[in-house]
């Protein structure tokens, strides 16, 4: 914990409520701001692990020694964020996982209304925080993630204007740049799809969730400010490429039932619109070598795999799922909200 720690502090065993778990890579800058923001919060009964994928800026090792009651561990490799985190989860003392991005800097209330959420609504095991555009002030970076029927996920809200009121409710599933999941619940489902390494395992977590009947409530006042893709590049090649290819294991892993029949010729018809968009943006290339490395044989034969299992454990009915989708299939285009009043949770 923080200096200080005092107020909120334990569970009854003694441990902190919460883990923020923090993996960098290459943060540069962003890493030290982001921790001293999370030392300034108003909740004080948490620990932080800081899992470092071997960076070379030296930033984490500066971080840590600048702020001691981090726990600091050097994975020795580039795990990506999906083991980073997994790994953080298994070492982690609360009963609540917080994860945080380190280019998102929390608002001093954002643990506190996080925590205010699970006082309000007991059932419910996830929540999405509100992410505002960093370096684009009055611009919202997003309001929960949220995914088509043709299976395209998408941040509600990214780039539009920060509305004066969001309501409090169901998101389809939370951005893994600020979220907060029951650590026991996390561990159960299996956490993160290593194989992603990076993009899209939030979505995947999150439709598992919807699936085994775990919905997913966006806390409007739990705000952070996120500068995104800081670490990889907004549109780089390593982003495309493992966009690309994630989003159609996230597809074939979890669309249930007869949706999957039903949307899979407009996942394959939005996806050729995306190939012509990135086409047009002079950067096809590496959203092909994603899709061809998503269907690779022994790949594609473990998602099918994964598949199977998923769909055994699943408790909602693929109308159910449809019915907390956005269905219209390029809803993402206009980066809509997609925020659904929570009944009875």
């Amino acid at each position: 914990m923080p200096p200080e720690a005092t107020e909120n502090k334990s569970q009854e065993n003694g441990a902190p409520a919460v883990t923020v778990i923090i993996v960098s890579y290459q943060s540069g800058p962003t890493l030290e701001p982001c921790l001293a923001r999370l030392a300034a919060q108003t909740f004080r009964g948490f620990e932080t692990i800081l899992i470092d994928n071997a960076s070379t800026d030296g930033a984490p090792q500066a971080a840590a020694k600048a702020h001691p009651w981090v726990d600091f561990v050097e994975a020795g490799e580039n795990l990506g964020f999906a083991a980073g985190n997994n790994l953080a989860a298994r070492r982690a003392k609360g009963r609540w996982l917080v994860l945080l991005n380190p280019d998102a800097y929390a608002e001093p209330e954002w643990l506190a209304e996080l925590m205010a959420g699970v006082e309000r609504h007991p059932t419910v095991k996830s929540f999405a925080s509100l992410q505002l555009s960093a370096d684009r002030p009055g611009l919202l970076d997003g309001a929960g993630d949220n995914v088509t029927s043709a299976g395209i996920p998408f941040r509600g809200g990214y780039g539009r204007k920060i509305p004066s009121v969001l309501p409090e409710g169901e998101v389809f599933s939370a951005c893994g740049a600020a979220m907060l999941i029951d650590r026991q619940l996390f561990l159960d489902v299996g956490g993160f799809d290593e194989r992603y390494f990076c993009y899209c395992e939030d979505v995947d977590l999150g439709y598992r969730l919807r699936l085994y009947g775990q919905p997913t409530l966006l806390l409007p006042r739990a705000k952070v400010a996120h500068v995104g893709s800081a670490s990889t590049g907004v549109r780089s090649d390593f982003s495309i490429f493992h966009g690309s290819r994630n989003r159609v294991w996230t597809f074939v892993k979890n669309t249930p039932g007869w949706l999957f029949p039903v949307t899979l010729p407009l996942h394959v018809a939005v996806t050729a619109g995306l190939l012509l968009l990135h086409w047009r943006r002079g950067d096809v290339a590496p959203a092909i070598r994603g899709i061809k490395a998503a269907l690779k044989r022994e790949d594609f034969d473990q998602v099918l795999a994964d598949r199977r299992a998923i769909q055994a454990k699943r408790k909602a009915s693929p109308g159910a799922i449809l019915r907390v989708m956005s269905i219209d299939p390029a809803a993402f285009i206009g980066r809509r909200f997609v925020i659904r009043k929570a009944r009875g949770l």
